[in-house]
């Protein structure tokens, strides 16, 4: 009979040393896995409503501009670029989901018809953006 020294470990029977079993290495990866879909998930979704916050500010900014140049000309102003040239906006912001100055679809006062003398001019603004916020409204009613 043999005797073990002091120095060697004890085993259990069965016991393997050779590391994680295949199933244990499975379920880590499915674990990961799943961690991994609702964290690109979530950050998608934080994306659009990053851009839908942009969106908001543009055309509160561009909206309010409007009536200020309205209250200092008594007339609406003919285009966006308007707004630049007579510096009430420093440039036509850009559509955070077109990811274009272009799009912006204007919305022209309607005149009276006493009200010849006046030129038409943009009273709103709203984004050209198509498909629907994640509230289920439409961009382009904003």
């Amino acid at each position: 009979m043999t005797r073990r020294s002091s120095r060697e470990p004890t085993r259990r029977a069965g016991a393997s040393d050779r590391g994680f079993t295949l199933i244990e290495l499975l379920v880590v990866v499915a674990i990961i896995g799943i961690l991994a879909a609702v964290a690109v998930g979530r950050y998608q979704q934080s994306i659009v409503k990053a851009k839908e916050a942009v969106l908001r500010e543009n055309l509160f900014v561009m909206r309010t501009q409007i009536n200020l140049y309205f209250a200092d000309k008594g007339n609406y102003p003919f285009d966006l670029q308007t707004l630049v040239d007579e510096r009430y906006l420093r440039a036509v912001p850009h559509d955070p989901f077109t990811e274009s100055p272009d799009t912006w679809v204007p919305s022209f006062a309607q005149l009276d018809d006493a009200d010849i003398s006046t030129e038409p001019g943009i009273e709103d603004v709203h984004s050209g953006a198509t498909g629907s916020a994640l509230n289920g409204s439409s961009y382009s009613e904003w």
